[in-house]
């Protein structure tokens, strides 16, 4: 048995080594800190004035969300959806200073917008750095913003996962997910590491804070440089549908060990008209490997397609029937993924027109495209009379209707002659079935909504 002495020597002993660890090993709370103090600064609270016309009117919208200022003339970046449809952008830096800015690119795909201040040459702006170096799992990471409308908000957490793949957000990212919290207004706001880098863009949270996903710098910056000069990112359009090699949620696997499975092929696309087939086997383009074992995969390669230059044949080497096949594929660019819109207020129904990208359970119907009904005003007009919403207009007064000026022209006709007719016949498509329906707008419902 060990003497008294000998037991008080060691544990001295230890007590000054853990001493030692202790001092040499910087405050947790002071990383925190600094890492905030460096981004923090050049966080803006952004407010906007947005037009509404989802309801079949006209309307204004005041919303909130999150932004960083990242060079110098005022350049800051936050989510598309955070500034899609607005009128007016108006942004307070962390030290109250408040300007306007104005949209200089966005992209819908990445839920990415670049703006910039409007501000007297030569104010000094703080600024935040990106970073594109790639997280792991449990780094510990802040997330700024304002959520719920409040400002110079941080919340913290660790990284759950560095590669989430999200179904129906985007073909082109691969999401950090975190447990900091991310409520709405956080949108647009940095997730800043320990080193105080910006290494992502927050954009997606719950009201229980515990699940969020934010757009990785790396992919941010791939998209930036069009985002300056071309104000939106040009990508390529080849018209297909990629699926990994594994699917554990659908219990599909297949023996290949690499490449990537053609999963459809849209009619009329570039990929159709050079030969592609869904079932194909897409081992390579232009040389390069494309493996897709997960779905986890499948944004690198989506990202690597949509940058190809336009109308640019790429060599396609796929496997079908077993056999290796080559096929020269052109993309065209993909151009705008969602319909233009008109509200037309006294019929009480808004009109977009259909987007093979935005409506692509529409687009099966009608292929050349067309224009739907995308918002109806309750107890309105058209809502009285048996419109539904996505239902597709055909025809109005027996004119043909394939874009939303032919609306906007039956519309401003209906208006001008109020005082003749106030009924009109309309050709409408639901289900794929085609059906009348007579509009009725001899009622000013709009009045009777303001009153």
């Amino acid at each position: 048995m060990k003497s008294s002495a000998t037991v008080r020597a060691a544990s001295a002993a230890l007590l000054l080594c853990a001493s030692g660890c202790v001092s040499s090993t910087p405050d947790f709370r002071e990383t925190v800190s600094e890492a905030k103090a460096a981004v923090a600064p050049a966080v803006v609270f952004i407010r906007v004035i947005y037009n509404d016309t989802e309801s079949g009117r006209n309307r204004k919208g005041i919303a909130s969300g999150s932004g960083v200022v990242i060079s110098k003339d005022g350049e800051l970046l936050t989510n598309h959806h955070v500034v899609d449809k607005t009128s007016e952008i108006r942004c307070q830096l962390a030290d109250g200073r408040s300007f306007p800015a104005k949209i200089l690119g966005k992209d819908k795909d990445m839920d990415i917008a670049l703006l910039k201040l409007d501000m007297p040459e030569g104010t000094d702006v703080p600024i935040a750095a990106l970073s594109p170096r790639r997280l792991e799992v449990g780094e510990v990471v802040l997330a700024m913003g304002a959520p719920w409308g409040l400002a110079r908000s941080v919340s913290m957490g660790i990284v759950s996962c560095n590669d989430r793949f999200l179904e129906d957000c985007g073909d082109y990212t691969l999401w950090y997910q975190t447990d900091a919290a991310i409520s709405p207004g956080n949108s647009g706001g940095p997730l800043v590491d320990t080193d105080g880098f910006v290494v992502g863009l927050n954009a997606r949270g719950n009201l229980f804070g515990d699940q969020a996903f934010t757009i990785p710098s790396a992919t941010i910056l791939e998209i930036l440089p069009d985002l300056r000069k071309y104000g939106e990112a040009h990508w390529a359009w080849f018209g297909f549908k990629l699926q990994p090699l594994e699917d554990f949620k659908r219990n599909i696997r297949f023996d290949a060990k690499e490449g990537a499975l053609v999963a459809d092929v849209e009619p009329g696309s570039p990929a159709e008209k050079a030969g592609l087939k869904s079932n194909d086997l897409l081992l390579s383009v232009d040389g390069e490997t494309m493996t897709a074992r997960f779905w986890e995969d499948i944004p690198a390669i989506e990202r690597h397609l949509g940058r190809k230059e336009f109308e640019k044949p790429c060599k396609f080497k796929i496997v079908r029937d077993g056999k290796d096949v080559e096929v020269l594929v052109a993309p065209t660019e993909k151009g705008k993924v969602e319909g233009e819109e008109f509200a037309c207020e006294r019929w009480g129904l808004t009109a977009k027109e259909i987007n093979r990208f935005y409506n692509p359970d529409l687009i099966f119907f009608v292929p050349e495209g067309g224009v739907y009904v995308s918002g109806l005003a309750w107890d309105g007009n058209a809502d009285s009379c048996g419109f539904r919403d996505n239902d597709i207009i055909v025809s109005i007064g027996g004119k043909e209707v394939k874009t939303v000026a032919d609306v906007k022209a039956a519309y401003e006709d209906s208006m001008s002659k109020l005082s003749e007719k106030t009924r009109l016949p309309f050709v409408i498509m639901r289900r794929g079935r085609r059906t009348t329906l007579v509009l009725d707008y001899t009622e000013d419902t709009e009045d009777e909504e303001e009153d």
